[in-house]
């Protein structure tokens, strides 16, 4: 028989660029009104963690203001974002890569899937 080796854990993580569209609406269903936007920027901190598997989110002002931008209560339904796991430039810093969520304005949502980005 032969041996079989398996690989050590996962390919280490790479820079990347995707955009992705969340669903706020269904997020902050039965969350009271005064907390409503602080809860969608959790949420979407939570979903760009699950996405790019990084420690460190950072938000973006753009977006920040994008959803608080009809105050606490009226959360827009829907976010386009760009997130980019990027490599930390601070040599001290615990994490090798963190994840930059950025807002992507977009006419409709219909038909959007989501993208890899090509860097230039």
């Amino acid at each position: 028989m032969a041996k079989v080796v398996k690989k050590a854990g996962r390919k280490g993580q790479e820079p990347v660029t995707r955009d992705y569209t969340i669903h706020l609406h269904k997020l902050l269903q039965k969350i009271q009104f005064k907390k409503r936007a602080g809860r969608a920027i959790r949420e979407i901190r939570k979903f760009a963690a699950r996405a790019m598997t990084t420690k460190d989110i950072r938000i973006d002002t753009k977006l920040n203001k994008f959803v608080w931008s009809n105050g606490v209560r009226n959360v827009p339904a829907r976010v386009r974002i760009r997130l980019s796991r990027k490599r930390n430039e601070d040599e001290e810093a615990k994490e090798k890569m963190f994840t930059l969520v950025q807002h992507v304005p977009v006419e409709s949502f219909k038909n959007l899937q989501t993208e890899t980005v090509k860097d230039e």
